[in-house]
């Protein structure tokens, strides 16, 4: 019987999710009648193909429960398949030790012996080795004592040779459980957002490349770039009407001058666009691009497909609302119209646009608001993109239930905007302990991957409302080290922090509705915080997992810690976050040092990553003090190394 295997999804057929290189661990509950030893691997497969890519063998663990791990070198469709079998050398070497434990006749278990090494697979991993040819010569040998004619066959090297599925009359073969791996970015990268329009379009952006890979981010995303209509444009601060000079929302998309395949002529031209996206990509990052499907009264498409959007008995098209907000610069889509040709038209025009901005170089795109559009239309829509273009990837902008969101995951969404914003406290229900539990160690880790924001031109919430610059740098290092992806929205580093009121989050002089002229040169910002964080990530493998988390014990509901281990627990860190951004905090830090590779037996070094400094802590508890106008945390490295060790020993 093999059971519960994963990863998987909640339901059959969709993906569970992977990136090259990631070590994905396995798992599979495995048992059959009797007291037979068991052998289980799981082999991997690219779609399509008879050979398996990877082949990986599973261990026994406590009650029936296996566990391995298998590595994929190539993006697209894979296949996991989980077999188990008797292992038949095993289960008789058990036999054989029990009966000479007993000091019991064991000629029955010799002549099993000489059955099983004869009925061997052939071939050099096989029978025709000498040790099994060795072995089958000692248990055929009458002369020599029944332990003499034993030992040869309970060797390591005849059980090696015996080993796998080969000839086992019961092996068994698990449905296969299909496995979509990514690129690297699916999983790890730091994004920054910026509306272009505040630098003057994409040639006044381009000069902000340069200092924000300089920072160490992987993914510059831009807001929608298209025309935006005039009809009901809203003014400042979602006001309804627009002064002169008010741009209006990139949100509302669509004018005269075209819709979602153009590009507002105020920010440049295609080629400005492209000469952008080169540069970004000179640099070391990537361009993602907003995925918005909704228009403006004055998109080409209002006149074009009337049929393509909801309708009031009046005859009048309705308008995007969520009490109290009111959108009246937004038509929204109608996804299914009363005519399945119309429907079947609009969802091949929304995947065209896809289609022209990959045809641009654009391979990531952050969707807004995916969970107003039918499950049925992603369903189809991603894996139509991925099919052709297995490299791009999507972000899913879903702030809605937790099951909504994981059903995006699970239909194909790369990443997921999450929760974490409003995670503020470390306990409770609604606590971070709780919810990064859920995220890593729950099932939908299996095809969730969270991308956690502190900040979006949408939101300013929890202690960054009014709060001072600890705030922007705790929530900053939590965002960056529980999970490998996570982005700011431009303006956290000069810990922008104003409401437009206290009943509403977003911003007060939101840049959706004008224009933002920052002074990023100025002393004091968060920006040295940002590159020190991202040169870590990068040097540390640890820090680009999702499912390595250990949540430790901490004295202070106030003070959070945890460890983060690589695939190969070579690279370890173990990262204390004050959550208090007003008053100091201390606490001790409860570990176990086995788990954690140290030393239980003498003091082990403790190297801060962000101060430089060098600790020496010993046992099972290490003590952090905080003053949040000094330090908001430690990054600690836990292989410190040799030279590590003997100065911390000397302090």
């Amino acid at each position: 019987m093999i059971d519960d295997i994963r990863p998987r999804t909640s339901e059959p057929g969709y993906a569970a999710k992977a990136v090259v290189g990631e070590a994905v661990p396995v798992s599979a509950v495995i048992f059959k009648d009797g007291h037979d030893v068991l052998a289980a691997r799981v082999q991997l497969f690219v779609e399509g193909r008879s050979t398996p890519e990877t082949v990986a063998p599973l261990g026994a663990g406590t009650n029936d429960a296996w566990s391995g791990r298998v590595v994929a070198d190539r993006v697209g469709r894979h296949q996991l398949v989980v077999q188990a079998w008797t292992d038949r050398h095993a289960s008789w070497t058990r036999r054989v030790l029990a009966k000479l434990d007993a000091g019991q006749d064991v000629e029955v278990e010799i002549a099993e012996g000489r059955q099983l090494l004869a009925s061997a697979a052939p071939g050099p991993a096989g029978a025709a080795r000498p040790e099994v040819e060795t072995a089958l010569a000692a248990l055929s040998d009458e002369r020599l004592e029944p332990t003499q004619r034993l030992r040869p066959a309970l060797t390591a090297a005849v059980a090696d040779a015996l080993a796998g599925p080969e000839g086992a009359p019961d092996l068994t073969v698990a449905p296969p459980k299909p496995l979509w791996v990514d690129r690297e970015r699916a999983l790890f990268g730091a994004w920054y957002e910026l509306f272009p329009r505040s630098y003057g379009g994409f040639k006044g952006t381009e000069e902000r490349v340069g200092p924000l890979a300089a920072l160490g981010f992987d993914v510059l995303y831009l807001p929608p770039v298209h025309p935006i209509g005039s009809t009901h444009r809203k003014g400042r601060n979602n006001s309804l009407v627009a002064g002169p000079d008010d741009p209006g929302s990139p949100w509302a998309i669509g004018s005269p001058e075209g819709g979602h395949t153009c590009i507002d002529p105020g920010l440049g031209s295609v080629e400005d666009f492209s000469h952008l996206r080169e540069t970004v990509e000179a640099h070391g990052m990537e361009l993602a691009l907003d995925y918005a499907l909704q228009c403006s009264p004055d998109h080409p498409w209002v006149e074009q497909h009337p049929e393509w959007f909801h309708h009031r008995p009046d005859g009048s098209i309705a308008y995007a609302e969520n009490p109290p907000k009111k959108y009246q610069d937004i038509y929204p889509m109608n996804f299914w119209p009363a005519r399945d040709e119309d429907r079947v038209a609009l969802w091949q025009a929304c995947r065209d646009i896809l289609e022209h901005w990959i045809g641009l170089g654009v391979k990531i795109f952050r969707v807004d608001n995916p969970h107003t559009k039918p499950v049925a239309f992603w369903e189809w829509l991603i894996p139509a993109v991925q099919s052709r273009h297995p490299e791009v990837l999507f972000l899913a902008e879903a702030f809605t239930r937790p099951r909504v969101m994981e059903k995006l995951a699970e239909i194909g969404f790369s990443q997921s905007y999450t929760y974490f914003t409003w995670r503020t406290a470390r306990d409770g229900e609604e606590g971070l302990w709780a919810y990064m539990q859920t995220l890593t160690e729950g099932r939908a880790a299996d095809y969730f991957r969270p991308n956690f924001w502190p900040n979006t031109p949408d939101i300013l919430a929890g202690p960054l409302r009014g709060g001072p610059p600890a705030a922007f740098a705790l929530r900053y290092v939590l965002a960056a080290t529980l999970v490998p992806s996570y982005g700011v929205y431009s303006g956290y580093e000069l810990y922008e922090n104003e409401p437009a009121s206290e009943a509403n989050e977003e911003y007060l002089g939101s840049e959706k509705y004008e224009l933002k002229h920052r002074d990023f040169d100025r002393p004091g910002t968060l920006a040295p915080l940002m590159g020190k964080v991202n040169e870590i990530r990068r040097a540390h493998p640890a820090l680009q997992r999702l499912r390595n988390l250990r949540l430790l014990a901490t004295d202070n509901p106030s003070v959070i810690a945890y460890a983060k281990l690589s695939d190969d627990r070579t690279d370890a860190l173990l990262v204390v976050v004050t959550l208090d951004p007003e008053v100091p905090q201390e606490s001790l830090v409860h570990l176990e040092p086995a788990e954690l590779g140290l030393p239980g037996d003498r003091p082990y070094p403790m190297l801060d990553l962000l101060s430089g400094e060098l600790y020496a802590w010993s046992g099972r508890e290490g003590f952090v003090r905080f003053e949040p106008l000094a330090r908001v945390a430690h990054i600690f490295d836990l292989r410190a190394g040799s030279q590590g060790r003997d100065q911390a020993g000397q302090q």
